[in-house]
């Protein structure tokens, strides 16, 4: 006869025996809630082992994600393609159980976690993405989308500033099919928490307009099963807390309720101790047929699937046309006039060149490719009229919820990371905005995005220096270079509505990262170019002004600072100079194109080169090696009119000219 203990207690010790053969780990978190574990995923969750990507299965996010292998084991035991040699293998190189979990890297893993609060981010956007889906294609007697966000969260989560970020949204949008589980067990790393964490959780939550269960007793199933039943009854008006009550390595005689049990092995004495405490009779590493019989989900799974597989089948016979649009948008798929009308619109703007911000650039944008793309699901960290991320299809999320706009409020980091949830639900191209200096706050989670491979379009607007006034605080002299150094993020500077136009099209069509288009609040000039030029500014790098013979000096610039290179190129030409200007909007695309294009561009053999960007100087010399010059700035701005600014910064058609006599 089996019992819920035992079935907990076969996570358990998968987690104790893995962790121990691997010498590193967490087993303090999968002991811990291994009970709540087994009432979601065994009597609630809705999931299909042998389909993972089912549209409509409900999601589940670690965000505690250091107790990885409470996921592992329980994704091994429930079916999925996760063999017990894996589980051996757990933090090994290449093995599927890394030490945290990891998006397609291991199957059933919905978000990689590990930086605290930002599953709890992920798992917010899934309940956004699921509720607006469900609001866009549902009809009567079918309901498509209809699944719960499910969530396990740590003390360190509900420590971060970023659980206060998109705990309050949720509330804000009440998010009623999100349920969150926080494993209350007073312990983190450096000891009992009561010593720098006495915040009234329950208060906190109920104020963010959760619904707040709490006392559950984290090892007693009935009252798990109980907690989830009432969250569910709530008529989806309301997100739902569950405040679980546990002990950190529970069943360890020595280890149970301390600090010891978080992150390292319990060690071999004790894990003999802790088979004995917990009537465990198997061997390292044996899970009895009885048990794995009843962890197994592919029957139930694949008969819940058939269910909707009918439903959808009948749908699609009666509104066949929204049938067709969702099968497009949940696999990212472009639609198929994409490549025609998108060219239109650039082809538009060639034969109607304006000189505007590329801000506004990228409204006007944002307008156009909206009509063209019914899952855009954008949004701004409170700077919609700064941003300019509205356009006349947005329709907020909060007053409708089949809308496609979402105002995040003042929260760049929640921003960020609940946007990759919706990324990673599937069904919505995501963009977000704010200023270029705030991305900083959220930086972790653009990170994040590159690291999963998601899409996601970050519009960061007021580039540099020349926002002018607002001084300083506001001027990002370092962050261009910065968000260039993480790997998989591409970053587009572009010069003008032409260049604003061709990054979008590329963001767009960048599925395997996230795209961040950095853009100026100021009005820029439109250049003139011929169309091969346009063809190659999607290579990221291309000549925009070119000489007669072999260039003396090359010329490289990025955004506003495009137009002065044009100036001094037209006063050295003139002068008698053999000069190139190479407007250089992505340095990863350029970087990506073949040797060929780039010893084109940049020909190796001339070495005099100057660059012109309002931003740090050091990122730039891999273009220019040390013989060249960069005109930058490497110390903080001021607060002055734009124009004064560039000229107290060197950033003028003047100083370009008289250096580049010098190096000529």
């Amino acid at each position: 006869m089996f019992s819920r203990k035992e079935l907990a207690n076969a996570i358990r010790f998968l987690s104790i025996d893995a962790i121990q053969k691997a010498k590193s780990g967490h087993p303090g978190a999968p002991m811990g809630m291994a009970d709540i574990a087994e009432v979601l995923w065994r009597d609630y969750l809705k999931h299909n082992p042998s389909n993972p990507q089912w549209i409509d299965r409900d999601r589940f996010v670690l965000s505690n994600g250091h107790g990885s292998m409470l996921i592992y084991s329980l994704l091994h035991l429930t079916g999925y393609d996760l063999p017990l040699s894996e589980l051996k293998n757990f933090r090994q190189l290449f093995s599927k159980t890394p030490g945290h979990p990891e998006y397609k890297h291991t199957v059933g893993i919905e978000a990689t976690t590990g930086p605290l609060g930002q599953g709890l981010a992920n798992a917010v956007g899934f309940a956004i993405a699921e509720r607006t889906l469900a609001a866009q294609f549902n009809r009567p007697n079918f309901n498509i989308i209809d699944h719960y966000t499910y969530a396990f969260v740590g003390d360190g989560c509900m420590m971060e500033g970023i659980s206060h970020e998109v705990s309050s949204l949720a509330g804000t949008l009440r998010l009623g099919k999100l349920i969150v589980f926080y494993d209350n067990n007073g312990i983190s790393i450096d000891g009992k928490i009561d010593g720098w964490f006495k915040d009234d959780t329950a208060k906190r939550f109920e104020a963010y307009g959760w619904n707040v269960i709490k006392n559950i007793d984290g090892h007693n199933s009935e009252e798990i099963k109980k907690s989830i039943d009432q969250a569910k009854s709530i008529n989806n008006n309301k997100p739902s807390l569950l405040i679980c009550t546990t002990v950190i390595g529970f069943g360890s005689p020595n280890k149970h309720g301390k600090n010891e049990a978080h992150g390292a092995p319990l060690g071999e004495d004790e894990i003999i101790l802790t088979r004995k405490k917990l009537n465990w009779k198997y061997s390292k590493f044996e899970i009895p047929d009885h048990i794995y019989k009843k962890w197994n989900a592919k029957a139930i799974g694949k008969i819940k699937e058939q269910v909707w597989n009918k439903n959808f089948s009948e749908y699609k016979k009666i509104y066949p046309q929204l049938a067709n649009e969702f099968e497009r948008i949940i696999v990212n798929k472009l639609p198929q006039n994409w490549e025609e009308n998108s060219q239109k619109f650039i082809n538009k703007i060639y034969n109607n060149p304006i000189n505007i911000s590329t801000r506004e650039a990228s409204q006007k944008t944002i307008e156009e490719f909206g009509k063209i793309l019914s899952n855009f699901l954008g949004g701004s960290a409170d700077l919609s009229p700064s941003n300019l991320t509205l356009w006349s299809g947005s329709k907020p999320i909060n007053i409708n919820p089949a809308g496609n706009y979402i105002y995040y409020g003042v929260r760049e980091f929640g921003m960020v990371a609940i946007a990759n949830g919706i990324a990673l639900h599937n069904g919505f191209i995501p963009y977000t905005a704010t200023f270029l200096m705030f991305i900083e706050y959220a930086k972790n989670a653009v990170r994040m995005a590159a690291l999963m491979k998601i899409q996601q379009i970050i519009i960061c607007t007021h580039d540099s220096i020349g926002l002018g006034e607002d001084g300083p605080t506001h001027q990002p002299i370092e962050q261009l270079s910065s968000l260039r150094m993480i790997p998989n993020v591409s970053v587009w500077r572009p010069c003008d509505q032409i260049e604003c136009a061709i990054a979008w099209k590329y963001a767009i069509e960048n599925f395997t990262g996230p795209t961040v288009l950095v853009l100026s609040r100021q009005n820029l000039s439109a250049q003139n170019r011929h169309q091969k030029q346009i063809k190659n500014i999607s290579r990221g790098g291309y000549i925009l002004k070119d000489c007669d013979k072999n260039p003396e000096l090359i010329l490289i610039a990025t955004g506003s600072e495009i137009d002065l290179a044009v100036s001094a190129y037209s006063i050295l030409s003139k002068e008698g100079y053999q000069v190139r200007v190479v407007s250089m909007p992505s340095t990863d695309v350029f970087d990506k194109q073949e040797k060929y294009y780039r010893d084109f561009v940049l020909p190796p053999k001339i070495l005099k080169r100057i660059v012109i960007e309002a931003g740090v100087s050091d990122f730039w010399y891999k273009y220019i090696g040390f013989n060249g010059i960069i005109i930058g700035l490497n110390e903080f701005g001021q607060s002055a009119p734009s124009v004064k600014l560039f000229q107290l910064f060197g950033l003028t058609v003047e100083n370009i000219v008289n250096k580049a006599k010098k190096i000529l």
